[in-house]
């Protein structure tokens, strides 16, 4: 996996950081989601590896019961029968130590940032449904390419969607591959998926159909969320200020540099969110920040009205 350096983010360079936010309190490191799915993993392999290992049930573990029950086992199986819950249990089950320790680090990596500009409710939303995705792709497509009829577990299939989502929100976001090379976000999402496609059928134990599978499930919804399907990988588009606002409530403007004028030309967000502004003193208390803060971490910062980002704006210039 790799980490990406905040300091050689093109946002950091054109006065779009989301410390904004951050200053009230509005940007989490451990944003809920992601906190409660690390534990919750973290938990579930304690008990499956260790705990349940020690115990059994007629010379039986129990920990191949919950193997039995809720990994995801292959449709026909007749020594571990398939169940549809598994389709979610088994995201939170990995098979050793480095499975669960890479995952999470990436869950934690590149599903950060997207919770906090998401939301929790759309965040987890999406986690579930690349999981779902992937492991449909799984006990439908393995008997096609793959002679390999064993229980599945891991949350790959997420993290990949995850990643996915990271690439096409800073496609230019630059990432370090191994700790060592640079390289950036897309050019990183197409050189894993490249490997994971490769490596399909190649009877390494690894479910590389799952990883594709969330992948693909994140593409696509990533895809039909966005207004501009031609502009894939540019986020560095400003409508028209006067324009209406689009109508899909997912864009994500606060990450965005948008070209505010009729003519092209760039501005700041500063410009941006002070044009029209009348608000005094006596208009921004504490009390409506508050209010506006509790609202980004319930439902993400692309929800608020115009008039919320501009109050947060103005509060933010007092505390300077």
């Amino acid at each position: 996996m790799g980490i990406f350096n905040s300091q050689k983010d093109r946002f950091t360079n054109q006065n779009l950081r989301y410390n904004r936010p951050s200053m009230f309190g509005g940007f989490s490191f451990f944003p809920p989601v992601i906190k409660y799915l690390l534990i919750s993993n973290i938990a579930i392999f304690i008990f499956q590896h260790f705990i349940f290992a020690g115990f059994k049930v007629g010379g039986v573990p129990i920990s191949v019961f919950f193997l039995k029950y809720f990994a995801l086992n292959p449709i026909g199986s007749e020594v571990f029968p398939f169940y549809p819950w598994q389709l979610f249990t088994y995201l939170f089950m990995h098979g050793g130590f480095w499975h669960l320790f890479l995952n999470m680090l990436a869950l934690w990596m590149f599903g950060m940032e997207l919770e906090n500009i998401w939301g929790s409710k759309k965040f987890l939303m999406y986690y579930l449904m690349c999981g779902v995705g992937a492991g449909l792709a799984t006990i439908l497509l393995t008997p096609l390419f793959s002679g390999l009829n064993l229980p599945t577990v891991g949350a790959s299939g997420s993290v990949y969607g995850i990643l996915v989502a990271f690439g096409m929100l800073f496609p230019n976001r630059e990432i370090y591959l191994y700790f060592l090379l640079p390289i950036k976000a897309k050019y990183f999402v197409i050189i894993y998926m490249a490997i994971e496609l490769f490596s399909v059928g190649s009877n390494t134990g690894v479910a590389h159909l799952a990883h594709l599978g969330g992948a693909l499930v994140g593409f696509v919804y990533i895809l039909i969320t966005r207004s501009n399907i031609n502009d894939l990988f540019r986020f560095d588009k400003k409508p028209n200020i006067n324009q209406k606002r689009p109508t899909n409530i997912y864009r994500n403007r606060y990450y965005e540099k948008y070209n505010a004028t009729s003519t092209g030309e760039n501005i700041s967000d500063a410009e941006y969110y002070s044009k029209g502004n009348n608000y005094s003193d006596s208009d921004i208390t504490q009390e409506k920040v508050d209010e506006i803060l509790d609202k980004i971490g319930k439902d993400g910062y692309q929800n608020l009205t115009e008039e919320e980002k501009r109050i947060l704006f103005e509060a933010s210039k007092k505390i300077h």
